[in-house]
């Protein structure tokens, strides 16, 4: 069959490519930081962080953010450890850190710099909505001069600069207009659209980036980073996150399992998927064999299970013991064509990620998922013993155990 089959009409791509973007589509994963925010996770010891990190290495992810450093004496032992890991270990992976746009939470960030040698952007952030400006009392003067002090601050300490509006989504033009040219003017070269409480749609993705890049971006004559910060508030984390791309954004932060404050953040592993699906440059050629790996890790490390229904990487997403399915995949692998059983009933090829389809015997299934379950095992699928263990399947609310399968089979628990 091969990858590039004609097998699949693609409506997808039936317009033009999957996903039209401007470059190499760059991302940045925030699990060691907004990840850990959320009230249920875990704050996982430093191993389990090394760990973690190495396997964004492996998976090619562009940066990360390494936490923040000003929040405590623990959170910035961390980050340095984490810094002296990527020094020591030359990992290509760029490093970040979050900071309130205060000195206290700076200054951290350049000791860190200063005793790895690892260059570190700060990211600093501020609240923009005119709801923020209201609870906190805060005017437009008091925030552009924050602005201004904590980018000469950064910038002063020789930390390139990350400038982030918290709330973008729900700001007034004039706000993200005159803060983010603020910004810039004192020598921020990457800025950060936030959707913080998760408020966007598709639609108002484009249009705000679209306002950012052609109202304040291109009026300052600079070469500027446009990141996109997104929450799964809505469940739009992920179609946001894509439209951000196609909007004009260069970066997109995310973490694993899309954990994070309230619901989330958007899912690093879905969008590595989809990406690599819809062919992005710098995702579609990526060996994404650990994906799984990274999952399974982060969810131990800070104690966030991973539903059976998750993308990808949950335990049934390539699992079924429908009849229909299953005697489809089962077909295909009779044809001896692994790439056609892990398309025909599935819109993400399973190798991709070095998984597999599974077949399961339960009370939907056929006699086909029988006979494919016992010669899978090199069990002969007599006709009794098939008939033994359907006539259990159909009387079961349940799929059936391997343990329940062998007992009728005869044959003692592995």
């Amino acid at each position: 069959m091969g990858e590039n089959n004609q097998l699949i009409y693609d409506w997808n791509t039936s317009q033009g490519p999957a996903l039209s973007m401007r470059g190499r589509a760059l991302l940045d994963d925030e699990t060691l930081r907004d990840g850990l925010q959320s009230p249920s996770v875990l704050d996982p010891p430093i191993e389990k962080k090394i760990q973690i990190l190495h396997l964004m290495e492996d998976l090619g992810i562009d940066s990360v953010n390494l936490g923040l450093p000003g929040a405590g004496p623990r959170a910035k032992l961390d980050v340095l450890r984490l810094a002296q890991e990527i020094a020591s270990c030359k990992l290509r992976i760029r490093p970040n850190c979050a900071a309130r746009t205060v000195e206290t939470d700076i200054r951290p960030i350049a000791e860190v710099v200063q005793a790895t040698g690892v260059e570190i952007e700060a990211a600093t952030f501020l609240g923009s909505s005119p709801i923020r400006q209201y609870t906190e009392d805060w005017t437009m003067d008091f925030l552009l001069r924050t602005t201004e002090k904590a980018v000469k601050f950064v910038v002063g300490l020789g930390l390139p600069s990350m400038f982030v509006t918290e709330d973008t989504t729900r700001a007034r033009p004039e706000a993200v207009k005159k803060l983010y040219t603020t910004a810039i003017e004192c020598g921020a070269r990457a800025i950060v659209v936030c959707d913080t409480v998760g408020h966007a749609t598709p639609k108002g993705v484009k249009a705000l980036l679209s306002f950012v890049l052609e109202e304040v971006v291109k009026p300052t004559g600079e070469k500027v980073r446009v990141d996109w910060h997104g929450h799964s508030d809505r469940g739009l984390a992920v179609a946001n996150s894509l439209a951000a791309f196609e909007a004009g954004a260069d970066q997109v932060h995310a973490a694993a399992l899309g954990i994070g404050e309230r619901v989330g953040n958007t899912p690093m592993d879905q969008m590595l998927v989809n990406l690599k699906l819809m062919g992005a440059p710098g995702v579609a050629d990526r060996d994404l064999q650990k994906l799984k790996e990274y999952c399974d890790v982060v969810s131990e490390a800070v104690g966030v299970p991973i539903a059976a229904n998750h993308p990808v990487v949950g335990s049934d997403a390539f699992r079924t013991a429908t009849g229909v399915h299953a005697a489809a995949v089962i077909k295909a692998y009779r044809k001896n064509d692994t790439v056609l059983a892990n398309q025909v009933y599935s819109g993400v090829p399973s190798h991709w990620f070095g998984l597999d389809q599974k077949i399961e015997i339960g009370p939907m299934s056929g006699k086909s998922n029988v006979i494919y379950w016992l010669e899978k095992r090199g069990i002969k699928p007599a006709p009794e013993l098939v008939d033994r263990i359907f006539a259990r399947a159909k009387q079961s609310d349940r799929v059936l155990t391997e343990i329940e399968i062998l007992e009728l089979c005869g044959q003692p628990a592995p």
